[in-house]
């Protein structure tokens, strides 16, 4: 298991996407991502995305993925599953009672989940990690 070290200052000034703004020269103060990313440490894993079938939902391919064990997939919910060895990234939909796991990219089908021998939930998707692409 690896230790994350995320600790680095948080200032109090918002960073416009806009027009700039006057910078406030003040920090708030210490910021711990640990405590913003991962509720249940003991619970937690990262895991690197690999293709597109995610485009959509902002996770791309090679992102890192905070997943959280500990929750429960819900419907809507973007999660980790292991289908007859592979894993995958989805969203679970949940119609008429029946589960399906979604892409985010329109050229990808979903997969029922429904009685597929071999199928597991292994976490929920809390975050993704990506570097700003260069265009």
């Amino acid at each position: 298991m690896y230790t994350v070290y995320m600790n680095s200052t948080i200032y109090s000034s918002k960073v416009a996407c806009g027009f700039p703004s006057p910078a406030d020269d003040h920090m708030e103060g210490a910021l711990d991502l640990n405590q913003h990313l991962i509720k249940h440490p003991a619970a937690t894993f990262f895991v690197r995305a690999a293709g597109e079938s995610m485009c959509e939902a902002g996770i791309l391919d090679g992102d890192l993925l905070v997943v959280d064990k500990s929750l429960p997939p819900k419907d809507g919910s973007i999660v980790i599953a292991l289908i007859n060895g592979e894993f995958m990234v989805k969203r679970l939909k949940i119609i008429n009672g029946q589960g399906f796991l979604y892409p985010a990219n329109k050229n990808f089908k979903p997969i029922a989940v429904g009685g597929v021998e071999g199928f597991q939930f292994w976490g929920v998707v809390t975050h993704a990690i990506h570097d700003v692409r260069v265009s």
